[in-house]
Parts: structure tokens; C-alpha cells; sequence
């Protein structure tokens, strides 16, 4: 007899369950500079400030303690400089960071080496020591961007707006994610990061084009919103009783709300689509309207021809 062999890796499982959504559902990939570490170790080196600092008078004291604060500050201040620097990277339209955290925080470690290596007797040398200090840290860490990224022919109103309703659909899809851990079910929090997943693909879409925002105004507002409300209720409710109807008019709820997402990211994607076309239409034939006659081609133009407008361009 004919026997059925399957795996972790099969499209089906031992029990006759299909292998768990959770493999299929892309993760949001939060971006991370690779010298974010590095900040750590400098503020490391920096505790014998705070370890020798109990051993001197009390302005010594107070001096080790500001340097310490200093360095640690400075490299709080450069970490979240790398933290927004991978962020502009990550995104193919960005402003510049609003605050230069990464040339705030050099200046801070600077000011906390010289703190820490003053004396009276060799003040020159502690400048000296904390201008190093900053140099050593702009050639570890680089600069901050100083400029914005692919903002030719967008809007910066537009831009913002955008930015505003990311950021309150991003707050309702984690409120959902939240939720649905009360649950306790591991297949509805796949589920859910499925159609996370989807909906991250619009705010992408959006992300990169802010002129389509005002499109998806309703997806990413009143519908998430909506969906959020529903996934607390859900939660509580099945968290209870372990309705299976619930539990199967919410993956409904999911699935219809996934193909919503998708439909209209498709149609942005299209609409771009048919302005290109109308573009290069307009382009052709405005090409194909100024191009040379043969007989123009045929003699050499004059100052007259230059001056004095021809009948067509007269009619035009």
C-alpha cells in the first residue's frame, strides 16, 4: 500500500495541515547602520572617567563626571545619527535629518575627552586632545546627510502629509499585532503578518510616490482603523471563548482587507503606468510637429529665416 511521506518542508504537514503561513509572510526589515555598535565600545572605554572620579577633589570629581556624561552623551547622540542615517539609506525618497546628531554628538566627545585630560597646567593640550576627539569621531562615523534625496518634482506638502499618514497607519497595524498576541494562537499572528505584509507594500508604494497618498487616503486611515477596532474585539472575544466563527469571519475580514490593499496598489502602480504613456504621446508628437521639412533641410538659412516668422508658425 501506498504510503504518504511529509516534512516540515512539505506543502503539507504529518496532520494534513497546510505548512504554517507564518514561513510565507515577508518580515519588516527595520534598517541598521553597521557602526551602531561601535558607540557602544566608546562609551565602554570612557567608565575609567567615572571609575577614577571618586579618587579626586571635589572639582576633579565633578570633571571626571562631566566627561563621562559627555562621551556617553555624545555617543547616545551618534547612535541615533546612524539609526536615521540607515533610514534615509533604506529609503529611495528622504529628507535630510532635521538635527545633526552625528556632528552634536563629536562635539560632545570632544568636549568630554578635553573635560577629562584638562589641568592647569596643560589647558592647550586638553583642546588639542578634544579637537582629535572630534576628528577621530568624523572619520569613524562620518557626516550627517546634509542634503535631500530624490525630492526633485515632489512636493514637500505632499511629502509631509504622506509622512503623517504612514505614521498613523504604521501605529494601527502594531496596535493590531499587539492584540491579536492575546489571542495566544500562533496561526492568526501569521495570518496577520500576511496581511501585514500587504499593507507594508502600500505604504512603500505611498512612501515612494507621496502624490498618491491623497488615492489611499481611505485605506490607510479609515480602514486600518477600522480593522484595529475589530482585531481588540476579536482578540477579547476569542481569547474567551474560542469561537471558531469568530475566528473564521475575522480571516474573512483579513482576506477581503488583503485583496483591497492589493487591488489599490496595483491601480497607483497602473495609473503611473498610463501617465508615462500620455507623456511620451505628448513628447512624440510634439517632436514629430517641430522636425525640419525636407525643404528646409535642402538650403541653408538666411537672417531672414531667422527673423521673420514662416506662415505656419504664423497659423500655430
Amino acid at each position: 500500500m501506498a504510503r504518504r511521506f511529509g516534512g516540515r518542508f512539505s506543502p503539507q504537514s504529518s496532520a494534513g495541515q497546510p505548512l504554517d503561513p507564518a514561513r510565507a509572510a515577508p518580515r519588516p526589515v527595520v534598517p541598521r547602520h553597521p557602526l551602531q555598535s561601535r558607540t557602544r565600545w566608546i562609551t565602554v572605554m570612557a567608565v575609567p572617567f567615572l571609575l577614577t572620579a571618586f579618587g579626586q577633589d571635589p572639582a576633579g570629581l565633578v570633571a571626571h563626571l562631566l566627561a563621562f556624561g559627555a562621551v556617553a552623551a555624545g555617543m547616545g547622540l551618534t547612535r541615533e545619527g546612524l539609526q536615521a542615517e540607515a533610514e534615509y539609506d533604506a529609503r529611495p525618497i528622504a529628507r535630510r535629518p532635521a538635527i545633526p546628531r552625528k556632528l552634536f554628538g563629536g562635539v560632545l566627545t570632544g568636549l568630554g575627552l578635553a573635560i577629562g585630560s584638562y589641568s592647569p597646567d596643560a589647558a592647550a593640550g586638553a583642546g588639542l586632545i578634544g579637537l582629535a576627539g572630534l576628528a577621530l569621531h568624523w572619520l569613524a562615523f562620518g557626516a550627517d546627510p546634509m542634503r535631500d534625496k530624490g525630492m526633485e518634482g515632489v512636493d514637500s506638502v505632499a511629502q509631509d502629509r504622506a509622512h503623517r499618514l504612514l505614521a498613523e497607519a504604521e501605529a494601527h497595524l502594531s496596535a493590531m499585532q499587539d492584540a491579536i498576541l492575546r489571542t495566544g494562537d500562533r496561526r492568526l499572528e501569521a495570518r496577520l503578518a500576511m496581511f501585514a505584509a500587504s499593507a507594508r507594500a502600500l505604504f512603500s508604494r505611498i512612501e515612494q510616490a507621496p502624490g498618491d497618498a491623497s488615492a489611499a487616503r481611505r485605506y490607510l486611515g479609515v480602514y486600518l482603523q477600522a480593522a484595529r477596532d475589530a482585531t481588540v474585539k476579536f482578540a477579547d472575544l476569542y481569547a474567551q471563548t474560542r469561537d471558531p466563527r469568530a475566528r473564521q469571519d475575522y480571516e474573512t475580514m483579513l482576506t477581503d482587507l488583503e485583496t483591497r490593499f492589493e487591488q489599490r496598489r496595483e491601480a497607483l502602480v497602473q495609473g503611473d503606468r498610463v501617465n508615462l504613456d500620455i507623456e511620451i504621446g505628448v513628447l512624440r508628437e510634439r517632436l514629430e510637429r517641430e522636425a525640419p521639412r525636407p525643404d528646409e533641410l535642402s538650403r541653408a538659412l538666411t537672417l531672414d529665416d531667422l527673423l521673420i516668422p514662416r506662415e505656419t508658425d504664423k497659423t500655430r
